[in-house]
């Protein structure tokens, strides 16, 4: 019996791209005779006509989803709101600009026969603009420090993962989903496979820095107590940096009367502890926030419209892809 993939990709200024991922699903697929598929589309309020190309691709096919979410909730809570729409035994993940190769997902099928439950995909050389690469090897280093990454384990947008994770991945309602962390905290069979990675051929990545930093925020502070162990941690060290250098300063001032008090030094010890301060509250604040959001029931995002939410079909094999 051949095994159902779920192909689902967040779409976000992909009007003039997300017709050739699709067609490259279905080549790819139809030298995959040990499967069925559909596609998951999921329109994360992209400000161009995005949803209108999805829109006409439901029309003509019944195995293809598409999901407008009613503003803009991220690249995670997009990938959240496929999963829920998803039916396949095995879920693949891929991005809608077309540098993922979607020719190359038997690769990633392949390794999960293997018995491993998650497959990301590796590049060799990444084609993304300096400030995204930079933006990867930040978030990589952040994954690994708080959420006990293993060090040779590559992470990226594009992976596949068997059904028992993606369940239990959207058993997570919480605003605020980091699809890394609730990968690493359901399974530790993960793995890497190599493929190539694209020239970007058409527009530019829709990450900013406020983006990245709000995605690594939303990494540490919903999936890790690590930052309030390293608090208490950089709290307790210059609670005792500034116990010993009050002792040296009275043993100073013993043996040596004539010694002035320091002013500049006083001040720059207040001025460094009272940042430390800050920055536990600020740190301890974002938690209690999120916490707060979380109770209030705050969505992880908001459907506006769906196509096709039901398929309307069997899904798609290799004849049904080429007659349509």
């Amino acid at each position: 019996m051949s095994k159902l993939v779920s192909f689902v990709i967040p779409c976000y200024r992909s009007a003039q791209t997300i017709g050739g991922v699709v067609e490259e699903i279905d080549a790819a697929m139809g030298g995959l005779s040990a499967y069925t598929y559909e596609i998951v589309l999921v329109n994360d309020c992209s400000p161009d006509d995005t949803y209108e190309v999805i829109r006409g691709l439901c029309e003509r096919r019944k195995d293809i989803c598409g999901i407008s979410l009613a503003k803009n909730f991220g690249q995670h809570a997009a990938l959240m709101a496929g999963f829920r729409h998803a039916r396949g035994d095995i879920v693949v993940c891929l991005d809608d600009d077309g540098q993922t190769p979607a020719s190359e997902a038997g690769r990633l099928l392949g390794k999960l026969e293997e018995g491993y439950d998650v497959v990301y995909a590796r590049y060799a050389q990444k084609k993304h603009s300096g400030f995204r690469n930079f933006g990867s090897r930040l978030n990589e280093l952040m994954v690994r420090v708080m959420l006990g990454k293993p060090k040779d384990l590559y992470l990226s947008s594009y992976f596949a993962a068997n059904r028992f994770v993606v369940d239990e991945m959207i058993r997570y309602t919480n605003p605020y989903p980091y699809v890394i962390g609730l990968v690493l905290r359901t399974t530790k069979r993960v793995t890497n496979v190599d493929v190539t990675h694209r020239e970007r051929e058409i527009g530019t990545s829709g990450y900013t820095m406020g983006k990245l930093l709000a995605l690594w925020f939303n990494g540490f502070t919903a999936f890790s107590i690590k930052p309030l162990r390293a608090a208490t941690a950089v709290g307790t060290l210059t609670a005792c940096v500034g116990l010993l250098y009050g002792v040296y300063t009275v043993i100073k001032k013993f043996v040596n009367p004539n010694v002035p008090v320091g002013y500049s030094a006083l001040m720059a010890a207040i001025a460094f502890l009272g940042g430390m301060v800050m920055l536990m509250l600020g740190l301890v604040g974002e938690y209690i926030g999120r916490i707060y959001i979380s109770l209030n029931n705050s969505p992880q995002y908001v459907v506006r419209e769906c196509v096709n939410t039901d398929f309307g079909a069997e899904p798609s094999t290799v004849e049904q892809t080429k007659e349509s």
